[in-house]
């Protein structure tokens, strides 16, 4: 399995600005085959960050959502909202039963 965890720093209006965008970037992309997860979230105590969550069957799943047209749209959205700073960590990871599990 593979998780991401990315960040987008902006500012609150860019990123309501970009919530279209971002709307059917989490929808399309929750459909694609082999994305588990697909979630963006504002941190409640910092509403210029946004966080994108992402847990992907594999590798080749994660490549091909790169490739498809509903990251194009988005990343032409953030073109026009130019983000501060831009942070993604890939990592892959094995499923562990949590406690009381």
């Amino acid at each position: 399995m593979i998780i991401v965890n990315a960040t987008i720093v902006s500012d609150a209006d860019s990123i309501r600005a970009m919530q279209p965008a971002i709307a059917e970037m989490e929808k399309a992309s929750q459909a694609e085959a082999g994305c588990e997860d697909y979630t963006f979230s504002v941190e409640l105590n910092n509403p210029d960050v946004l966080r994108i969550t992402e847990r992907w069957v594999d590798m080749a799943a994660l490549q091909n959502h790169f490739s498809l047209p509903h990251m194009a749209m988005f990343q032409k959205a953030m073109a026009a909202n130019p983000p501060k700073e831009v942070s993604a960590h890939f990592y892959e990871a094995t499923e562990v039963p949590g406690p009381g599990s």
